[in-house]
């Protein structure tokens, strides 16, 4: 389970989270398998912080955002925000959940409107939720959420192929702020950007989550990007999370097999200050979620792998007194870095 972050009821818990997709045959569209895309997920983000999803691409994050938010039906497990239990709310209280759990996308060239103006795109979620903004003040908030965001009030009247990729992705975040919500989840919300823009985009992120008071659940596959963002990270694997820990402790000392191998990727800002390390190669290749490994679903590309792991999948739980990872070989993995 993961770690306990204080002792007031975490804003968003999610508890063995299992979503999936039927795998269908190209013939008759038969259901012939499932695509397991969220095999048993946990974590926490507190009010006020930023949790960092990490992991390669397919390892899941993306589905488990959208599961959040009720685009994809969790097959099983809890979600819990702000009190409310969302996996067996109907429709039309998970439309009021909505305004407090808001979402930017990847992509901001395919996620606005083309044929919408920008005051059009932000006052949508004032046309569907009435009571938030009065319809006399929407010119005046609008101005006031672009210039919160950093983008010129006078360009509300503007279309999105106006604007420059992180102009885009900053008309995106305003869209999120519109409802006022308490959480945000970021779905890879930088990577299409230049890393120029990624820095300004993220330095708004942090400013916005310090003033509002703002919580993230912060998805990317970029460890130095959830480095600069995340108070807390959670590291996923084929659909599992393998490691959860604070910012510091998970970037100093990793104990799953599978984020030290992702970490040794990460480029050194300062190669000068410590001895050269090796990088840690992973053979293989992932694994398909319609047929995971048994046990560990990491066994396959580890180095460390033995019997076991083919046999008892691993539970995440706290080794020793070092943070919760699923590995047989934690305890190893505990000494080693001591």
């Amino acid at each position: 389970m993961p770690e306990a972050t204080n002792s007031a009821e975490p804003l968003l818990s999610v508890r063995d989270l299992h979503t999936s997709f039927p795998l269908r045959s190209s013939l008759l569209r038969r259901t012939v398998g499932q695509i397991q895309a969220v095999a048993g997920v946990s974590f926490d983000v507190s009010a006020g912080g930023t949790l960092g999803l990490v992991g390669e691409s397919g390892s899941g994050k993306s589905t488990v955002a959208r599961t959040i938010v009720g685009l994809e039906k969790a097959r099983s497990g809890s979600i819990r925000f702000d009190g409310e239990e969302l996996t067996s709310l109907p429709p039309a209280s998970m439309r009021r959940v909505r305004r407090q759990l808001q979402m930017i996308f990847q992509d901001p060239y395919a996620s606005l409107n083309p044929r919408a103006t920008v005051e059009q795109i932000v006052t949508e979620a004032w046309e569907i939720h009435p009571d938030v903004v009065p319809r006399a003040r929407f010119r005046t908030e609008v101005r006031e959420l672009l210039e919160r965001v950093g983008l010129n009030p006078d360009h509300a009247s503007r279309y999105p192929h106006q604007f420059s990729g992180g102009q885009r992705q900053r008309i995106g975040i305003a869209r999120a702020l519109a409802l006022r919500p308490k959480l945000v989840i970021c779905d890879e919300a930088v990577s299409a950007l230049d890393v120029s823009v990624q820095a300004q985009v993220l330095n708004l992120l942090e400013d916005l989550r310090r003033d509002l008071g703002l919580a993230y659940l912060f998805i990317a596959h970029d460890l130095s990007v959830v480095r600069h963002i995340s108070d807390r990270v959670a590291v996923m694997y084929l659909g599992r999370v393998v490691e959860t820990a604070t910012q510091d402790e998970l970037f100093s000392r990793p104990l799953h097999p599978y984020t030290q191998a992702l970490l040794s990727a990460v480029p050194d800002p300062k190669p000068w200050n410590r001895p050269p390390r090796e990088p840690i190669i992973i053979g293989g290749d992932v694994p398909s979620p319609a047929d995971p490994p048994s046990g560990c679903r990491f066994r396959t590309r580890c180095w460390k792998a033995d019997d076991v792991c083919a046999t008892t999948d691993p539970a995440l739980e706290p080794r020793l007194d070092r943070h919760p990872v699923a590995c047989h070989f934690a305890t190893d993995l505990v000494e080693a870095v001591r």
